[in-house]
């Protein structure tokens, strides 16, 4: 059975859904239950093609629908911006060259800048280290009527961190990561930090990008060979890729552990730009309609100063 959250009026439904999408004609009709993760779904990267495209057989195919619903995600921003009824938390992860940065830049280049603030967590820094590693991200988290998108989050604590133990010794956590139920407790701190956003009005949307092996050693490859990509290269990519089983099995099990109705996890294909894309900005407008969201009714004193307003306007231009 599906599982649901209701709070207002907002539902989320969770299906396995790894190719449910059905096309029409030209158009295809995603929905966000076909690459939402179920809560302590075992194995959910098992049986997710990173190359499927939804039954779109091309970029140039899929191009008008992604500039339909970049249009469309502008609009719902203008609403969502003025009703200020909630605040959206996008999150990004996936592996080095998963396409993060693309998707960015090409499905809310639409949306009023002034309404979106992106946050990327890199290694932290020596305050950031002094703090629990909740922290540097809770300073980010996007005011009501604004997206905020973090860039990778506080999730590297239970991926990078879990591949390289050592990086915990500057956190000076009471337990050591080798002791029974260290990773659990982390994914119950997660839980419970953004089922406390969700209680706030914050809608959170987590997409991670699903990259194959085979894919990124492409996107590796034509950053070394093109020389206005070459400056984003760096050999610890490459050495990262020797514990790619490592990352892929810390992956599943975060997934499985904090996909849950106030915050789900959307796995989208990554081998394609242009679908992840697609995906997501199908997946972002079906999340911003469920709330719901109706532009604010003007006051007596609003109403009274629109009349002045429009009748010294009016006089202005001789009417």
């Amino acid at each position: 059975m599906p599982a649901r959250a209701d709070r207002g009026k907002l539902e989320i439904v969770f299906g396995f859904g790894k190719a449910a999408c059905e096309r029409s004609g030209s158009t295809t009709n995603m929905r966000a239950s076909d690459f939402a993760v179920s809560p302590k779904e075992a194995n959910p990267l098992h049986g997710r093609d990173p190359g499927y495209t939804g039954g779109f057989g091309s970029k140039e195919e899929a191009r008008e629908k992604l500039e339909l619903d970049v249009s469309k995600l502008a609009e719902r921003q203008e609403l969502f911006f003025a009703a200020r009824s909630f605040a959206l938390l996008i999150i990004l992860q996936g592996m080095d060259s998963a396409g993060k940065d693309s998707l960015i830049r090409h499905v809310l280049s639409g949306l009023d800048p002034q309404g979106v603030e992106v946050s990327s967590f890199r290694q932290p820094t020596e305050e950031e280290s002094a703090h629990d590693y909740l922290w540097r991200c809770g300073r980010r988290l996007p005011e009501r009527g604004k997206i905020g998108i973090f860039n990778r989050s506080y999730y590297e604590e239970v991926l990078v961190v879990r591949v390289h133990p050592r990086l915990l010794s500057a956190e000076s956590a009471r337990k050591s990561a080798t002791n029974p139920g260290f990773w659990s407790e982390r994914f119950e701190d997660i839980l419970c930090f953004e089922r406390h956003l969700f209680r706030a009005g914050t809608t959170i949307v987590k997409f991670f990008l699903h990259l194959s092996r085979k894919e990124q050693a492409k996107r590796l490859l034509d950053r070394i060979d093109r020389p206005e990509k070459r400056w984003k290269f760096s050999l610890a990519d490459i050495q990262e890729r020797e514990f790619w089983h490592e990352y892929e099995s810390a992956y599943e099990e975060m997934l499985g552990a904090t996909s849950a109705p106030e915050a789900p996890w959307y796995v989208l294909p990554a081998d394609y730009k242009w679908f992840t894309q697609l995906a997501a900005a199908s997946i972002l407008i079906e999340r911003l309609e469920e709330l719901k969201l109706r532009y604010p009714e003007p006051g007596a004193e609003i109403e009274a100063d629109v009349s002045k307003a429009k009748e010294i306007l009016k006089h202005e231009l001789g009417h």
